[in-house]
């Protein structure tokens, strides 16, 4: 098994769903996905009208089959947006948690280099939190057509190559140009509540956080 198959966010049944979306915005055809996933066509359909959820197996499947890809110029602008942002922020595959781009702020917190950590997934670092956070997603209508930001707090966790800040973190999710979604992770307030640098502390005169730069670039 991958390092990937531990991730859950809830329903499964939700990656099925998805995965709709995904051909239509592709032109795939149910039958070819069905074949590049190494499953019937019928079980293809079962997944897609919610009738049966995949198997931990076909979920990391479904995953990688999925995965969010830098490829067009826009999405390329996205990139550099957190790349630039002054806020500790950094931006992964919304299903893989793979890593896409990272501001300063965050590289900050990685004890290797970057390069080392860019394209694996993240999700081995994740604290106790992020993946409670993580099993609520579909409770919260994260794969529906307009998912809210969520917000939680996480404790600390170190490990052997990047930090993990207690503090407030908010996920925003948003639709690439070729149909799949990446996911911006964003420190709100360190562990007393603090604002983060580079985030705008609501009691201030308003200006823009990174998940609302991105927000207007992809209007």
């Amino acid at each position: 098994m991958s390092t990937l198959l531990q991730i859950s966010s809830g329903d499964e049944r939700a990656l099925g769903r998805s995965l709709r979306t995904w051909r239509a915005l592709r032109r795939i055809k149910q039958l070819h996905a069905a074949q590049l996933l190494g499953v019937s066509q019928a079980t293809v359909s079962r997944w897609e009208n919610g009738q049966s959820p995949p198997s931990p197996d076909e979920a990391e499947r479904l995953r990688m089959l999925m995965a969010a890809r830098l490829d067009s110029a826009a999405d390329r602008v996205l990139a550099r947006l957190v790349w630039q942002s002054a806020a500790p922020v950094h931006l992964v595959c919304d299903l893989t948690h793979r890593l896409l781009a990272v501001s300063p702020a965050r590289e900050a917190q990685f004890k290797v280099p970057t390069s080392q950590l860019m394209g694996t997934s993240l999700w081995r670092y994740a604290s106790e939190d992020i993946v409670a956070a993580e099993g609520r997603l579909a409770d919260h209508g994260w794969f529906g057509p307009t998912p809210p930001a969520i917000e939680f707090h996480t404790r600390a966790r170190d490990s052997d190559a990047l930090v993990i800040r207690a503090c407030d973190m908010r996920w925003v999710r948003f639709q690439l140009s070729d149909g799949s979604f990446a996911r911006l992770v964003e420190t709100v307030a360190d562990g007393g509540g603090i604002p983060a640098p580079g985030v705008p502390d609501h009691a201030a005169p308003p200006s823009q956080s990174a998940s609302a730069a991105i927000e207007s670039h992809c209007r």
